[in-house]
């Protein structure tokens, strides 16, 4: 099997801080997105978009920045300010499903739009060198919605098309529409990347088996809740480490220590690491349990001690 794993952005948890740490401690991803660049209208990257694209951020990673908007001016001024950092690729977010993208025409809420769409193709394609990728969703209310924009994406030469195999109006709710992806595939002559609930190596090659000639897998929060996966993925094992806890407990210290450094006051700090426990718990053999625990500290010095007994009870 050759195949080549990605791991999908996700706003808040992959920054550079966590994409280094999972290739430090754990490796298997081939690919990393950067989580999206939002500009509101306003031509200015923030700082903390900046930060997380840097050059010396991200020595030793495969990075692919990310944008999401609904306007070609904006596309074009994210392009030329991650070439002048030496990306040669842009994705265009057409999948984040948040009703506040949503609404204002963003992310899986402009899949139905198909004028915008070519509009930003257009002059994404005539106005720059950039390479051009795409991440979407099936649709928002209905997955017709992606079969009729796919005569417009077909007009121009993207890298590729990543579907995350559900609705925008499902959230992360409900299952994946595999179906409707395998209507994508015979729907469209550009290459599909797949994404969408690969959360173990048993789903890895149910998907594998179900779609052969996918080739391009990305991972989003299951990497997250389990950073052993991708390896695992990559060596065809179900079988964790044996030294899976010390692995564990370094890269949470690892992450702990980057964002003690880089967020300001405890209270921001237990706030980022208390999501990521909402993931961290799936690893522990009583997750629930793990996750009470965690959610119970409201200082640093309980949460790091929290943590040490987690770590060694199991």
């Amino acid at each position: 099997m050759d195949f080549t794993l990605l791991s999908s952005p996700l706003q808040g948890f992959t920054d550079f801080r966590f994409r280094n740490a999972i290739n430090t401690y754990f490796g298997g991803i081939d690919t990393y997105y950067s989580p999206y660049i939002r500009l509101n209208g306003k031509m200015v990257i923030k700082p903390s978009y900046e930060r997380d694209l840097l050059p010396e951020n991200n020595l030793d990673l495969e990075v692919i920045p990310q944008v999401i908007t609904n306007d070609a001016d904006e596309f074009l001024f994210v392009a030329k300010y991650v070439r002048e950092l030496g990306y040669k690729e842009l994705n265009w977010n057409l999948g984040c499903p948040y009703p506040m993208v949503t609404k204002s025409g963003m992310g899986s809420g402009l899949i139905s739009n198909t004028e915008k769409i070519n509009t930003v193709l257009e002059r994404a394609h005539a106005e720059t060198d950039i390479l051009v990728s795409m991440k979407m969703r099936l649709g928002y209310e209905t997955t017709q919605e992606i079969l009729d924009v796919f005569p417009i994406l077909d007009q121009y030469p993207l890298k590729n098309i990543a579907i995350h195999a559900r609705l925008g109006k499902q959230l992360y709710k409900g299952g994946v529409h595999l179906d409707a992806f395998q209507a994508c595939i015979d729907a469209t002559q550009h290459k599909l990347y797949y994404n969408g609930d690969i959360t173990s190596v048993a789903k890895f090659r149910e998907m594998h088996e179900r779609f052969p000639t996918i080739d391009h897998w990305m991972i989003g929060r299951g990497l997250i809740a389990d950073p052993f996966l991708p390896i695992m993925i990559k060596q065809n094992t179900t079988e964790y480490p044996t030294n899976k806890m010390a692995l564990f407990s370094d890269f949470h210290e690892t992450l702990y220590q980057g964002y003690s450094e880089s967020l300001s006051g405890p209270s921001h700090i237990l706030l980022k690491m208390h999501h990521l426990w909402e993931y961290f718990s799936v690893i522990f053999s009583n997750p629930h349990k793990v996750q009470k625990k965690i959610n119970k500290t409201k200082n640093i010095r309980n949460y790091e001690l929290a943590v040490k007994e987690i770590i060694a009870a199991e």
